[in-house]
């Protein structure tokens, strides 16, 4: 028996059980006609051995009551965590797939060479699916967020400043190089905050990213380069946001927040933060969370 896991762009087949539920069609050929060009990959099995089989259609299923589509991310809620796990990396490694067909150094078609590995049919140059290394910083004001209009972006969506990470650079400069390139702006200390790499937080492509943020800027903003916007919003009132950015920044916010009542800013950072900064930070969640707690000054550190 073999999973076959069948995407149409971002939305996956599934089989629905007589008892409601769901599950990836499981049998011991394709549960769907093929074409002759289909490029079925080969993924590694599932813990228990059993065969995954992934490739993509270029229309949905539509006309079958045992299946239907369903995007990656609502798939969460209707598969195992196994599955859902095995569809994200199956997702991944179709989109590289779609993307190497020719090589980039002579133009001559591509042929796998392993499950995960391609070699040209002229030069022989190997490639490998890569992954997208990014930045995003959220930067705070009072009880306020600083987030930029991007012109690429399709639809009237904001997001926190963000981009890729260029060759050379390391993810600090990145984050200064990004937000002086699109706000105008100078930061002062950044701090790392985590990272986000759900396979499908971003639809274009693989993407993995490092959260930071920073407390104060030390200019004006203004929308430049790819930002055709960069304006300060209440955290209470947030406009529509880009990706999973807004589960981001309400992230952040809970972690700052427990950070500081238990002390533990300076077990991230070694140098601590400055009192200033900290005790701003402090009367801006308070109040956020609408709490009623002592101020932290020098002498309860």
């Amino acid at each position: 028996m073999k999973y076959w896991f069948i995407f149409c762009k971002s939305d996956i087949l599934l089989e629905k059980r007589e008892d409601g539920t769901y599950t990836i069609p499981c049998s011991e050929e394709c549960p769907i006609e093929t074409k002759p060009w289909t490029h079925i990959l080969n993924i590694t099995p599932m813990e228990d051995g059993t065969e995954v089989k992934t490739f993509t259609i270029p229309e949905p299923v539509t006309d079958h009551s045992k299946f239907e589509m369903c995007g990656l991310r609502p798939s969460f809620y209707k598969l195992t965590p196994e599955l859902y796990q095995k569809a994200g990396k199956c997702q991944e490694l179709n989109y590289w797939d779609m993307n190497t067909h020719f090589c980039g150094v002579c133009g001559a078609p591509m042929q796998m060479a392993t499950d995960i590995s391609k070699k040209c049919t002229q030069c022989g140059k190997q490639v490998w699916p890569s992954l997208a290394t990014a930045i995003i910083v959220l930067i705070k004001k009072d009880n306020q967020v600083l987030l930029v209009h991007a012109r690429n972006f399709k639809g009237n969506f904001d997001s926190l400043v963000a981009g890729f990470v260029e060759t050379g650079e390391s993810l600090e400069e990145a984050v200064h190089r990004e937000v002086m390139e699109e706000t105008g702006m100078a930061l002062g200390e950044v701090f790392q905050f985590r990272s986000y790499s759900a396979v499908d937080r971003d639809p274009r492509e693989r993407v993995i990213t490092v959260v930071h943020f920073a407390f104060e800027a030390l200019a004006e903003v203004k929308g430049s380069d790819d930002a055709a916007e960069a304006r300060w919003f209440d955290i209470d009132n947030l406009p529509e946001l880009a990706f999973d950015h807004r589960t981001i920044i309400h992230e952040l916010f809970e972690f700052l927040e427990d950070v500081i009542y238990n002390d533990l800013f300076f077990k991230y950072s070694p140098e601590g933060i400055p009192m200033d900064a900290l005790s701003k930070l402090t009367t801006d969640i308070l109040q956020l969370k609408e709490l009623e707690r002592p101020p932290i000054d020098d002498d309860t550190l």
